[in-house]
């Protein structure tokens, strides 16, 4: 199905849980939905400046996201107001769902930087993943977004990364 197709909106709410709560929800422009891929671009949705010292998310960045509906995680390609790529940030996630209007994702903590030139690659928020106690209340959970990270790590070390976008 195409973001053109009459069964889905141009416009989607992003929607981001986080331990059951509403972390985040923002506009999004649907560019594509094949069935098991879907692909939304919205602009940078935070307040101001987020500064993670490896990168600057900031006013004029636009996402084009990339979200599977039968793999856990999103990956999300970060531009600069000139259209200049940043790099990929990934976050660990159920698998997405769509309903209606919204993009229902569910953040699991862990997250993955590769830088645009792909000389950085870095795991992040492991210890937040510890401490969520995933790992006791949804073993499987646990076990698939672990899995996940080492993939994407895997994709992003060998330079296979971009393969996952085409």
């Amino acid at each position: 199905m195409s973001a053109n197709s009459a069964e889905t909106p141009a416009q989607l709410e992003v929607v981001l849980v986080k331990a059951g709560r509403t972390k985040i929800r923002y506009p999004a422009e649907l560019l594509h939905d094949d069935g098991t891929r879907i692909t939304v671009r919205a602009p940078w949705a935070g307040d101001g400046v987020r500064d993670f010292g490896f990168v600057r998310f900031e006013p004029g960045d636009i996402f084009t996201e990339y979200y599977w509906r039968d793999r856990w995680y999103a990956v999300k390609e970060v531009r600069d107001g000139q259209d200049e790529l940043k790099g990929w940030y990934c976050d660990i996630t159920r698998p997405a769902m769509l309903h209606g209007g919204e993009l229902v994702v569910e953040d699991l903590d862990l997250d993955l930087w590769r830088s645009a030139d792909g000389a950085t690659v870095l795991r992040l928020d492991e210890d937040e993943f510890a401490a969520s106690g995933l790992a006791t209340t949804d073993p499987r959970a646990a076990a698939a977004a672990t899995q996940a990270l080492d993939t994407l790590e895997l994709l992003a070390c060998q330079g296979d990364f971009e393969t996952l976008l085409a």
